[in-house]
């Protein structure tokens, strides 16, 4: 049995963690690949880290393509073989005239959990404008939502099965910065990075709208490393790079900020 309880603490997102957990000790006793539902970015972080330090298990996430926010946990064995083709993950295609009634992530979502599926079954949506949109759902769900999902908004759209490799996944816009500052503080490095003040930046971390590695800050003063990712709600995110010390002792680091 799995260290449940060691597992467990200090995390935010316990229940998810716990049905990890579950699902690890049943890949172990069975020696077959267990598959989670679709997990949220922060999830994702909590339960790599949580699972970091144990042997006998692995775990390989995988939503579909590799920038992928939300993914499925594939489980198994630490003596088995593992990779992302054995993450079982169906692509959707639901298509329909949207030029006169923009449809967004929201709708989409929300015309698909109107049909009475859950969150935890749906990976990724993306958005394809007046054409429609795809989606990443768990394989048994494709053909209920292929007869089921008719309509988005007021839009008559048809669902269907598309290949994974047929998913029309738009590069991240990026922006590569150099900033010096007179320390590794969030609420400096973070102000920085999304050109915005200081005081304002204190005021979405104070909120709880800043996250350091998926994990809520909401100390002004933490500490950023290389290598750290800086996301607030609905502003993007921003990677920390290479950090060096200048002559005057103040550091100078590249950031990349997606949006």
């Amino acid at each position: 049995m799995l260290p449940r309880e060691e597992l467990l603490k200090h995390v935010e997102n316990r229940d998810t963690l716990a049905r990890v957990i579950d699902c690890a000790e049943k890949a172990i006793k069975t020696w077959s690949v267990v598959f989670t539902d679709f997990l949220s970015p922060p999830e994702l972080a909590e339960a790599t880290l949580s699972f970091s330090r144990l042997t006998e298990v692995q775990l390989l996430a995988w939503g579909g393509y590799p920038q992928a926010e939300r993914k499925r946990i594939a489980i198994a064995h630490s003596e088995l073989p593992l990779d992302e083709s054995q993450v079982e993950l169906t692509a959707l295609d639901i298509a329909g005239n949207f030029l006169f009634d923009t449809a967004t992530h929201r709708d989409f979502l929300g015309a698909m959990l109107g049909t009475g599926i859950v969150r935890e079954k749906t990976g990724d949506i993306i958005v394809l404008g007046e054409r429609g949109a795809q989606v990443v759902v768990v394989p048994e769900l494709a053909d209920f939502l292929s007869a089921n999902l008719t309509q988005v908004r007021s839009v008559p759209v048809k669902t269907q099965r598309v290949d994974l490799s047929e998913l029309k996944v738009r590069e991240p816009r990026k922006k590569e910065l150099t900033t010096v500052e007179a320390s590794l503080r969030l609420d400096a490095i973070a102000s920085a990075g999304f050109s915005m003040s200081r005081s304002k930046m204190v005021d979405l971390i104070n909120a709880g709208d800043v996250r350091v590695n998926w994990k809520e800050i909401t100390q002004a003063s933490h500490q950023i490393k290389t290598g750290d990712l800086i996301a607030i709600r609905g502003k993007g995110r921003l990677e920390v790079g290479e950090i060096a010390v200048t002559k005057k002792e103040r550091y100078r680091m590249q950031l990349t900020k997606f949006v």
